[in-house]
């Protein structure tokens, strides 16, 4: 599936090698030499074997485009196929195949998504909850609250990279608007008309220098998020 998280390979402070084992519902089963135990790559836990009940690190990753990542950190390395193992990799059309094929999730009466449904999930404050990503792309910032956290979601690149912020700022929540003129394309908060980049910056401003705090949407369909976030909220725009 779509889901691509990232984990720290160590278990009780040991690397580990995984190797891929198997598809569940079109999710990942990753197999580690150490142990031999299988873990499920979206929620990155070990799921069958002796290591079973652990679970792995999450690191922090980026749900951009390339052309943004590159903007951003110039001096960046990108990890290249091995040619002597080229035969090995899947063809660039490998998610189109994988497609057309059937999921298990059962559905639900009266579902607004489709099984393939490309949302963004966000956890915070004990709650999760899913935003249908053209919904964000067509609507421009959302500022939202779950849970407990005051939350605001961005899009950009043309719906192609997305980021989600805690709208806190020193102690008082924030409601974020684009900004109009020729500084089109910055946010601006209502409290203090400061202008903000799409990495939570204040560029101009009262604020300026300040840094919203950065939290970790994961781009994943529907089906997957569904299954793993069974009490999910699901984001209706204008509600």
């Amino acid at each position: 599936c779509h889901t691509g998280l990232v984990w720290e390979r160590r278990l009780n402070g040991s690397p580990m090698v995984f190797h891929l084992a198997g598809i569940n519902n079109e999710n990942f089963i990753m197999q580690d030499e150490a142990t031999g135990s299988w873990w499920q790559q979206v929620t990155g836990k070990a799921i069958l074997g002796p290591a079973k009940g652990s679970s792995l690190e999450r690191v922090p990753h980026d749900e951009v485009s390339f052309a943004r990542w590159k903007q951003e950190h110039p001096h960046t390395r990108v990890l290249r196929p091995d040619a002597a193992l080229a035969g090995r990799y899947a063809h660039a059309d490998w998610e189109a195949k994988v497609r057309d094929l059937p999921v298990v999730t059962p559905r639900r009466p009266g579902e607004a998504f489709e099984d393939r449904d490309l949302m963004v999930g966000v956890e915070a404050g004990g709650a999760s909850k899913a935003y249908l990503l053209s919904d964000l792309a067509e609507r421009g910032p959302v500022n939202d609250r779950l849970g407990d956290v005051p939350i605001l979601l961005v899009t950009f690149d043309g719906g192609k990279s997305v980021r989600v912020f805690d709208r806190t700022v020193q102690d008082t929540v924030g409601e974020f608007y684009l900004q109009a003129g020729e500084k089109t394309g910055h946010l601006v908060d209502s409290g203090t008309g400061s202008a903000w980049d799409d990495r939570g910056i204040a560029v101009s401003g009262p604020l300026s220098g300040r840094k919203l705090r950065r939290l970790e949407p994961l781009l994943d369909y529907w089906f997957d998020w569904k299954t793993y976030h069974p009490s999910s909220e699901v984001y209706r725009p204008g509600r």
